[in-house]
């Protein structure tokens, strides 16, 4: 049933949650999991910020920043993968509009389900601008679930 399965993954506590479901699913059901972030200056901010020596509040991320913080979004969800035992597992860092390339992987890779946290790292923007997951339960073609 879920065979291939995309967790999007933003740095938020929701997203780990997510990450934990949707290889969960890919075990019960043999299949592969994808783990996608979209890195972007906002989310990198949290995450450098969490990081020893970097006040986001000062100053902006460079490129360089944004791709070690995105990084390191995706080996913390390699982490629990492992600490969970699954090895059938991908990670896919793209750039661009976080939904839309959610999107356009899980077409190329014919995904069956997507897996995103319901609210990430977007806080008020969501409510103006339509967060990420709302996006994507609108526009995919296969399954999607949100987990709280």
């Amino acid at each position: 049933m879920f065979r291939q399965i995309i967790v999007g993954l933003d740095g938020s506590e929701k997203a780990r949650k997510g990450a934990h479901v949707g290889i969960d699913l890919a075990r019960y059901y043999s299949g592969q999991v994808t783990l996608i972030h979209v890195p972007h200056a906002e989310t990198a901010a949290f995450v450098l910020d969490s990081m020893a020596g970097y006040h986001s509040g000062l100053t902006s991320p460079t490129f360089d920043e944004i791709e070690r913080a995105g990084q390191k979004v995706l080996d913390e969800a390699l982490i629990i993968a492992a600490d969970m035992g699954f090895e059938r597992i991908k990670t896919h860092m793209p750039h661009g509009d976080a939904a839309t390339e959610i999107l356009l992987h899980a077409d190329e890779i014919g995904a069956d389900l997507i897996v995103t946290g319901r609210r990430g790292l977007s806080g008020i923007s969501s409510l103006v601008l339509g967060s990420t997951t709302h996006r994507i339960s609108h526009l995919a073609k296969c399954a999607c679930l949100s987990v709280i």
